[in-house]
């Protein structure tokens, strides 16, 4: 459902899986006519466009021609190319538009260089839960950012779950766990179910007991404020089952291995 405010145009280039989840989420507050996709394969784009009744553009120009926020859903290596392709058409506009970086590695200072100029940028980090309206993301604005253009970037993503500005000395690390962790925890509800399906269960039901107890556990540590911690101690009965399989994975270096993914993960984005 789409609010009654007068909404401008949202632009995706790039509908890949981050990029397709953000639209998805944007969709859900702004009438279709106002969302425009456009991407490398046209077809992809095409089929997102039929699924949430918005339009494909033919290229990657028409869309930053005429979206007011132009989302920039491509890797990284690839940013270059593109803002280099598109700055002749972002030039010869007159009127105000904000480029939204969804890229890892690419502060708002290297999108303005890209781009040839210091137009307004909001640097996005956000994960794929975003699409189901689960999302954890986190944003920056650049000085250039106008209050009430944040206001409004802010309220359409608003059904992508939760959003919150960043300091920008912690954006990197922020967007790393909040981006990669995703991954992890998929990792996490697969090596789940391989447990269960060793011990008897038929896969298809213990996929569904691993995420919806992850699932729970995570609302349950938003919701209720208590430390992790605490709740895994409430668990875990002295002499009991839940407590040897703690003791399990303290052996195997669980903690350890899961601090170190985040770790390389944010090395990486910062060797980008």
């Amino acid at each position: 459902m789409s609010s009654q405010r007068d909404w401008p145009v949202f632009g995706f280039i790039g509908t890949g899986n981050m990029g397709g989840a953000l639209a998805r989420a944007v969709r859900r507050k702004v009438p279709g006519e106002k969302v425009l996709l456009s991407n490398r394969t046209h077809a992809k784009a095409a089929a997102l466009a039929s699924e949430l009744g918005c339009a494909a553009e033919t290229d990657n120009h028409a869309v930053a021609k005429k979206a007011k926020y132009i989302f920039l859903g491509v890797k990284p290596q690839g940013m270059a190319g593109l803002l280099e392709d598109l700055s002749p058409t972002l030039r010869t506009r007159k009127d105000r538009f904000i480029l939204v970086n969804i890229a890892a590695g690419l502060d708002i200072e290297k999108i303005q260089a890209m781009a040839g100029a210091k137009y307004p940028v909001i640097q996005l980090k956000p994960n794929t839960p975003a699409g189901i309206g689960e999302g954890m993301s986190l944003y920056l604005c650049s000085p250039e950012v106008e209050a009430d253009e944040e206001a409004v970037f802010t309220d359409a993503l608003e059904a992508s779950g939760r959003l919150s500005p960043m300091q920008e000395k912690l954006m990197d690390i922020a967007g790393v766990l909040a981006g990669c962790g995703p991954a992890f925890v998929d990792m996490f509800i697969e090596a789940l179910a391989d447990g269960g399906v060793a011990c008897g269960l038929p896969r298809a039901q213990a996929v569904e007991l691993a995420a919806q107890m992850t699932a729970g556990s995570a609302k349950l540590v938003l919701e209720s404020g208590r430390h992790p911690g605490q709740l895994k101690d409430e668990v875990c009965s002295p002499g009991g089952v839940t407590i040897q399989g703690v003791r399990k994975l303290e052996s195997l270096g669980f903690r350890s291995a899961v601090t170190e993914a985040v770790i390389a993960a944010y090395e990486k984005n910062l060797s980008m």
